[in-house]
């Protein structure tokens, strides 16, 4: 199925300014507090950033006419989150920051730029065109928060 361009743009946008305001407030140190089922929000963050580096990559190669590079067994998967999870949580607030402000610019730019072929969400493997990767680690976080009284 072709995604509407614009729409597209749209969705990641608003999840990205969902999540921002999900992360308002916090100070350096609570978003570096591990206690977020195991992760700090900042791990979250770059957990998301990574994803984005992914997804912006796919949905350039899709568009040259290539096909996916993540096709993924949930086992890899899995893996695949643990290992960048662990080369990135020594990474200060502020490279995490812009980290997620670079790569979604990155995805933003390759969803403007993507053919018909790129905007084919059938032929996205694990990345998926259309997520609500972010929505979920949204809820986590506000979750958190709540629970917290932050």
């Amino acid at each position: 199925m072709t995604e509407d361009k614009d729409a597209l743009l749209q969705r990641y946008r608003d999840a990205r300014h969902e999540l921002l305001a999900a992360i308002d407030g916090l100070t350096d140190a609570q978003l570096s507090e591990r206690s977020l089922d195991g992760w700090s929000v900042k791990d979250h963050l770059a957990h998301l950033a990574t994803w984005d580096d992914v997804r912006a990559d796919e949905v350039a190669r899709i568009s040259a006419g290539h096909q996916s590079a993540w096709q993924m067994t949930d086992e890899q998967d899995a893996a695949f989150n643990e290992m960048t999870y662990a080369l990135r949580q020594d990474l200060s607030v502020d490279q995490v920051r812009w980290e997620l402000a670079t790569s979604r610019r990155k995805l933003l730019d390759a969803i403007a730029a993507a053919s018909p072929s790129g905007l084919d969400s059938g032929r996205y493997a694990v990345s998926s065109l259309v997520s609500t990767h972010e929505q979920e680690h949204t809820g986590w976080i506000k979750r958190w928060r709540a629970e917290k009284g932050i």
